[in-house]
């Protein structure tokens, strides 16, 4: 492991993949591996759940990590991979919390209340057909929901204030030359500057997926259902 991204998700997460992965850093570990393969969602339910914690066989073949779940247990990881570098994403704390609460914290939110019929078919389902990935929900609310927002991800004071102490402990803990914070909207420069390697003769990744997140979750739950995993 190379590098541990430890900003939250929603903070440009996707976009410094993309780069990390130019780079030469790739495969990076990333939220969107658990969702394309389901077999992780089993581990990280373990993890959350006080199970075994064997990192390295959580993250072999890749060379980076970053976003959920993975920067729930920055702390671990910085210690476990004491030679790899750190970057905190950052972003303007109220324009991230309106994105994660119009997208992983509104699903998560959903998922407390009583569902309707359409809901619970689709739900029944996806168990059957991938019974893995049906455990994601409660992976969810283990490593993140619960560890990290105390499962209060519907009060915006409390979650705000969450988002603005995680900054200023990872900023305490770990060593300047060690750490990177950073804005995906900086671009090469910083992050090029930081791991030591010329900037790339392309503009700097610019994914934004905000507007497609809950067409994508859908279209993924019908794959599951249709081919199983």
């Amino acid at each position: 492991m190379k590098v541990i991204g430890a900003g939250f998700g929603r903070t440009g997460t996707r976009s410094l993949k993309a780069s990390l992965e130019l780079l030469g850093y790739g495969p990076c570990y990333h939220m969107s591996a658990v969702i394309a393969e389901p077999y992780r969602v089993r581990q990280w339910l373990d993890v959350g759940e006080g199970g075994s914690r064997d990192w390295d066989a959580v993250f072999a073949g890749f060379r980076s990590a970053l976003d959920w779940p993975a920067a729930a247990y920055w702390r671990e990881l910085a210690a476990h991979y004491p030679d790899a570098k750190v970057i905190l994403t950052v972003r303007d704390p109220e324009r991230w919390y309106d994105s994660v609460s119009e997208t992983i914290f509104r699903s998560a939110l959903a998922e407390r209340r009583p569902l309707p019929l359409h809901r619970r078919v689709i739900r029944r389902l996806v168990a059957r057909r991938a019974p893995d990935f049906a455990l994601y929900p409660r992976m969810a609310r283990a490593t993140i929901m619960d560890r990290v927002f105390d499962g209060r991800i519907g009060d915006r004071d409390h979650v705000l204030g969450v988002f603005d102490r995680h900054l200023a402990e990872v900023k305490a803990a770990i060593p300047a030359e060690r750490l990177l914070v950073f804005d995906v909207g900086e671009g090469w420069g910083p992050l090029c500057a930081f791991l030591g390697v010329p900037v790339p003769g392309q503009p700097f990744p610019q994914a934004n997926e905000r507007a497609a997140w809950q067409a994508k979750r859908q279209r993924r739950r019908l794959g599951l259902i249709l081919r199983g995993r």
